[in-house]
């Protein structure tokens, strides 16, 4: 918990001092209000006293009061604006910390785990800061402040707080003993309910086409279930914390009046009022005492929840970054557009074997290799190494010369136009997605509709209510998957990038709009180089170059013909999808 409160500001800092100052102050008057009720009841019961001097105490209560009411506003309003500039900042921080995970640390944590950790647990610090703070400052002054005031009155009234405040700590030990263990798992239960709502709302289609609605709900009700049961749990042990505060409160009220009963009964005629005044700011302060350690009470239930966000918020603050940040910013080399691997192999980190082994491989300017093999052969994580979406295990990948680690993330990630094998949409407008590609620059008109163009999306998007304007939904859900696929191709192309990286990008593609736009690629980045991965033979045979993977390795690289003669997967790939004599035509 410490450790994240180095995110608050200098002026965080000077609210802080300021709450703090106005609390101590706070604390004085509320405590100087028993003073002045003694005053007045040792005025009411001696003969002679005037009411002037009753009214000028009751009037330095009221004043005591209204500014105590004032100093609680202004630090109230110090506080929340510190908890919510504490909230911002660190959720910024989280926020920008996930970028900069690689997709092997972001599957560490899980995507629900991340959002919960953006917001339900940094929800949980803000409000402890929005409340602990003022009680943690108030509740130990007002304690120390009122057993200061009460040490010397009577050792019987003494004891007796004492007492209450022994019971009072021990009810509150006992109760976070049996509770502080729960707060972790009512964490990790709210991911998994993020994680069943995510999962269900994304894949409502598939839910829906399998009736498995049924089933969904059966998943999230016994996530629910576990998550109410020790949430009920923690409330309940709780609950019993607030009936013993006011129990030992009002006995010991009581156990005061009978003991002062005796005291005053037992004493002498000229110490009666003042056992009689002291009475009643005994019990005033008592009282106090006891409140104090009811807002500890309260602190002591915010306080483990909080501290169990702020160590999960620090897991993800603390996590060393795999892919770290180069220097380079600008070409050092006379190469454009050349890419070369130089004996890499890949493992992920938690795995024992080896996904890709021993690959070497160059690529020129211009040139349009493509990439086949069986499903899990290793192609679409080969690739990926490319723009650094993981490192590689051993040897090195070299971008116009250079190694691709030595490249400034940013930098490098300009010469790249990288399209995913699952299409994502943002919620956006069709324009909006397209120049997606330089952090939303706008392109001129010519060279958006041109990057449409080009990617065959201009029949649909033409026949749009706004055209461009056209509003696409969260991840597409109102286009089909080869359109997705044609405006994501269609963003790509807007960059103007060194490399293309298409990975599987034209699978949902028909055969014509897939040649049409691959020989419309071909001549609109005739001097860029493009990577392509591809299950279709069709999409790869006039390739530059294609190279076969079998199990993470390299087993062939050559043309489509020449494959065909010397490499035997490929032979088997291509007479899986086309005829012999169509190959031999071809």
């Amino acid at each position: 918990m410490l450790k994240l409160f180095r995110n608050l500001q200098k002026k965080d800092w000077l609210f802080a001092f300021i709450s703090f100052i106005l609390i101590a102050f706070q604390v004085w008057l509320e405590l100087k209000m028993p003073d002045y009720m003694s005053e007045i009841t040792q005025l009411v019961q001696t003969e002679g006293s005037k009411m002037a001097d009753i009214l000028v105490n009751g009037g330095y209560m009221l004043l005591c009061a209204f500014s105590s009411l004032i100093c609680a506003v202004i630090t109230g309003y110090l506080i929340a604006n510190i908890a919510a500039r504490f909230s911002k900042n660190v959720r910024k921080k989280l926020f920008n910390k996930a970028m900069d995970l690689s997709m092997g640390e972001v599957k560490e944590f899980s995507t629900s785990s991340l959002i919960t950790r953006t917001t339900n647990d940094i929800t949980q610090i803000q409000m402890f800061i929005a409340m602990g703070l003022q009680m943690m400052v108030k509740a130990p002054l007002t304690a120390i402040w009122a057993v200061t005031k009460i040490l010397n009155k009577n050792w019987q009234w003494s004891a007796l707080t004492a007492l209450a405040v022994v019971i009072l700590l021990s009810s509150i030990a006992i109760i976070l003993t049996i509770v502080l263990p729960r707060f972790k798992i009512v964490q990790k239960l709210i991911d998994k309910i993020n994680n069943v709502t995510r999962e269900n709302l994304t894949g409502i289609r598939v839910v829906r086409a399998f009736n498995a609605e049924a089933y969904q709900e059966e998943k999230f009700e016994q996530v629910n279930n576990d998550l109410t049961q020790i949430q009920t749990f923690n409330q309940k042990a709780f609950a019993i914390m607030q009936p013993i505060m006011y129990i030992v409160m009002y006995f010991l009220t009581l156990a005061i009046y009978i003991i002062g009963i005796y005291l005053i009964k037992n004493s002498v005629m000229a110490n009666k009022i003042s056992l009689f005044g002291d009475m009643v700011v005994f019990s005033s302060y008592s009282m106090q005492v006891i409140m104090s350690f009811l807002m500890l009470a309260m602190i002591f239930m915010i306080l483990p929840r909080a501290n169990v966000s702020a160590n999960r918020i620090n897991e993800v603050l603390d996590k060393e970054v795999a892919v770290k940040n180069g220097k380079i910013k600008e070409d050092t080399t006379s190469e454009k557009g050349t890419i070369e691997f130089k004996n890499v192999s890949f493992k992920y980190p938690d795995a024992e074997e080896y996904l890709l082994q021993d690959i070497s491989f160059s690529v020129h300017q211009g040139e349009t290799v493509a990439f086949i093999g069986s499903t899990g052969s290793g192609k679409s994580t080969l690739i990926n190494l490319i723009p650094r979406f993981y490192d590689v295990s051993s040897g090195e990948i070299l971008i116009d010369g250079v190694n691709v680690k030595d490249y400034d993330l940013e930098y490098l990630y300009t010469k790249l136009g990288y399209v995913s094998q699952k299409a994502v949409m943002f919620n956006d407008t069709v324009l909006g997605n397209v120049t997606y590609g330089d952090n939303g620059k706008v392109k001129s008109d010519e060279l958006v509709k041109k990057a449409i163009e080009v990617a065959q999306a201009q029949e649909f998007v033409s026949k749009m209510d706004k055209k461009e304007k056209t509003v696409i939904a969260q991840g597409g859900t109102n286009i089909s998957g080869g359109q997705k696929q044609r405006l994501s191709i269609a963003r790509a192309i807007a960059r103007e990038p060194e490399i293309y990286i298409f990975d599987d990008s034209f699978s949902a593609l028909d055969y014509k709009t897939d040649s049409t736009l691959r020989h419309e690629l071909k001549k609109h980045t005739k001097n860029a180089t493009c990577l392509i991965v591809a299950q279709r033979i069709g999409t790869i045979m006039n390739a530059d170059k294609i190279i076969v993977l079998d199990n993470g390795c390299c087993v062939g690289i050559g043309k489509h013909k020449e494959l065909l003669e010397n490499c035997e997967v490929y032979k088997q790939i291509a007479l899986s999808q086309v005829t012999k004599e169509e190959l031999e035509n071809a």
